[in-house]
């Protein structure tokens, strides 16, 4: 099963936690949206969610479900 991504990310002044280009949550603060992306990953698993600075550049990420380390193959 394909893992599903979230991105938290800055546009237009807030925080916002997004997927497939749509957003679904915003924020003033990141912490905030740290912790909703949080509770929409976990509730989707397997999923990642990828935390981004303010310019664009990945800061965290963190996967939720099923995640074998290391990696078959």
């Amino acid at each position: 099963m394909a893992r599903k991504i979230y991105w938290v990310q800055f546009v237009s002044q807030s925080w916002a936690v997004r997927h497939s280009q749509q957003t679904l949550s915003t924020h003033v603060l990141k912490d905030d949206a740290i912790t909703a992306g949080v509770k929409v990953a976990k509730a989707n698993q397997p999923s990642s969610l990828k935390i981004c600075r303010k310019d664009g550049t990945i800061e965290d990420e963190r996967t939720y479900g099923n995640d074998p380390y290391p990696p078959r193959g």
